[in-house]
């Protein structure tokens, strides 16, 4: 039997429909390793990176995990003059999540979020499940279900 995630319980919970993955014995660290161990398309695959613009307002970016996020493209985004990386330190006790475990589903609390356009398509794509070595596959209309976010270009 496979561990629930706090994730896929919220998930459950509201009924809406996704697949788990796990490649925790996989020995998959990068995003594209992860990609590898699930046997799904790179540019399926979504990392999620927490960002503070100059506002001091955080905000949270979807790209896939073999991309980087232009900075300048996600301060547009969300109508900051600039936007950085948050140190890993801070990751765990402003979102609940560690480095490398980060879902844009659940966090202790909600921050504007922005997935990148390439999300959209016929095919859905995973994002973590919370938890280092689990992740979910879920279409973007399922996303909405659960969470608010607007869509664009984000990625260099």
């Amino acid at each position: 039997m496979e561990e629930k995630t706090n994730v896929m319980r919220l998930l459950d919970q509201k009924k809406i429909k996704y697949k788990s993955h796990c490649y925790k014995d996989t020995g998959a660290v990068s995003g594209k390793e992860v990609a590898e161990a699930l046997g799904e398309e790179p540019d399926r695959v979504f990392k999620t990176l927490i960002t503070i613009g100059k506002s001091k307002n955080y905000y949270v970016f979807v790209i896939p995990v073999t991309k980087e996020l232009d900075l300048k493209k996600a301060a547009k985004a969300v109508g900051e003059k600039s936007v950085e990386m948050i140190k890993s330190k801070e990751l765990l006790p402003l979102t609940g999540y560690v480095h490398g475990g980060c879902s844009p589903i659940g966090m202790k609390k909600f921050f504007k979020t922005t997935v990148d356009v390439t999300a959209e398509g016929p095919k859905d794509f995973c994002v973590s499940a919370g938890k280092i070595g689990y992740q979910i596959e879920l279409s973007l209309e399922d996303l909405k279900k659960v969470i608010n976010f607007q869509l664009a270009e984000l990625t260099i």
